[in-house]
């Protein structure tokens, strides 16, 4: 097929829409094997701060971004579409107000590509999602052009399996699911993705593609709200949870460690799994065992401000007045990444309660703009002596390795520790109470 030739060749145009956490690395990495790409975004801040060779996202360092030279070209222009052989979409699948699928940014997409679809394109999308929303719902909107799918343009889903900071994997080292709405549709969007990754893994239907997608966070998910309600009880049991894991995981087989925290964070394991619950109403099936867990993991920010409370009570205090220290806003350690962060829904809690709240996050200097948390706007402060003491409680949220946990410990009154990261830095103290 001459698509094919074109991308083996790297004649082939690629154009990436929504520069986040997921699409700024997939435009690195084709850039890196020599193909040009064009990235797609709304944020003309953003575009601008591409086009100077910066990045926006912590992790990723601006050097990466101007080592794609001429070869990457962002812009907010879509009319520039119809240049493109290959498109990819990795745009938000947030949740609505009613934990519902929102999925504007992805059919608002698909409606921008259709004015621009012209016959031999790919178009692949990344973002995660129920299944048959590749299939049915993007295939309807794109086919109102007059052009079939699988015949005049190809179809494909390919999850992305982005982990912000994890220095271990990077996009090209993990395998890729790929599934195509027809054969030829499959084995063009495999060989784009044989470009750039490790391994792809080609199923038989984007359903199947998307499926797996939710199957992989579903399992975390679940996992983590397992060790949550462990730990809950536990504590009334007065059982280190921690330990128990430690000692559970030297089994070799048969068993996998996860770890509670004070809640669910980043885009995928607190959303995706309600992308199936919701799709599973049509087909008249409960997911009774997914929702569970989401309702465990949901609970959790409220357990840390309650736990929070009982010990203030300890001192004579309550949370109405108190001076709390959350240290770390991110969803987990060493990311700017504050999105669905448990770190918000706690802040918003202790507000509420009458709590003076401050927060420091090494990462995170500026905290605002939040959909659901309109009432948070907030700044770092500095990590000093006075800020430690002057405070009733230092709440550790995120275990960020730049954190000098003995300095927080020797200054801090009252430390709550829902990480385990004060043990696992060899600091034992009566002024850390794990939760």
């Amino acid at each position: 097929m001459e698509l094919i030739e074109k991308i083996e060749s790297k004649r082939a145009q690629i154009g990436v829409i929504g520069l986040g956490y997921v699409g700024l690395p997939l435009v690195m990495e084709f850039c890196k094997k020599g193909f040009s790409v064009t990235g797609f975004d709304v944020d003309s801040q953003k575009v601008e701060m591409l086009k100077q060779g910066k990045s926006y996202i912590k992790h990723i360092d601006s050097s990466k971004i101007s080592q794609c030279g001429p070869l990457f070209s962002p812009t907010t222009e879509f009319n520039k579409l119809p240049d493109m052989d290959c498109i990819i979409i990795c745009v938000p699948t947030p949740l609505d107000n009613h934990r519902e699928p929102d999925m504007t940014y992805v059919f608002d997409t698909t409606k921008t590509i259709a004015q621009y679809l012209r016959k031999g394109q790919l178009i692949a999308l990344e973002s995660t999602t129920y299944p048959g929303t590749t299939d049915v719902d993007m295939r309807l909107i794109l086919e109102q052009t007059g052009l079939k799918a699988g015949k005049d343009f190809y179809l494909a889903y390919s999850p992305e399996r982005e982990d912000p900071g994890n220095k271990d994997f990077s996009t090209s080292s993990i395998n890729k699911v790929v599934g195509g709405y027809t054969e030829k549709c499959l084995a063009v969007a495999k060989a784009l993705y044989d470009q750039i990754v490790v391994k792809t893994v080609p199923v038989s239907s984007t359903k199947v593609a998307e499926a797996t997608k939710l199957l992989e966070n579903i399992y975390r998910g679940v996992n983590i709200a397992l060790v949550n309600e462990l730990k809950m009880l536990f504590d009334r049991m007065d059982i280190d949870v921690w330990e128990v894991i430690n000692a559970a995981k030297t089994k070799p087989f048969g068993f996998q460690a996860f770890y509670p925290g004070p809640g669910l964070g980043g885009h995928c394991i607190p959303i995706d799994p309600f992308y199936l619950t919701w799709k599973a109403r049509e087909y008249d099936f409960p997911t009774r065992f997914i929702e569970l867990a989401g309702e465990i993991n949901t609970q959790m920010p409220y357990y840390i401000v309650e736990k929070a409370g009982l010990i203030l009570n300890r001192y004579g205090k309550s949370l109405n007045g108190s001076k709390i220290l959350v240290l770390g806003m991110a969803y987990k350690k060493d990311v700017d990444d504050q999105r669905e962060s448990p770190s918000l829904k706690i802040v918003e809690l202790l507000k509420e309660r009458g709590a003076d709240v401050l927060y420091n996050d090494p990462h995170v200097p500026v905290c605002k703009g939040h959909r659901h948390y309109p009432g948070i706007d907030m700044r770092s402060v500095e990590l000093t002596k006075d800020i430690l003491n002057n405070s009733d409680m230092a709440l550790l949220l995120t275990d960020h390795s730049a954190y000098d946990y003995a300095f927080i410990e020797r200054h801090s009154k009252c430390i709550v520790d829902t990480r385990d990261a004060f043990r696992k830095n060899k600091i034992n103290s009566e002024k850390i109470i794990r939760a």
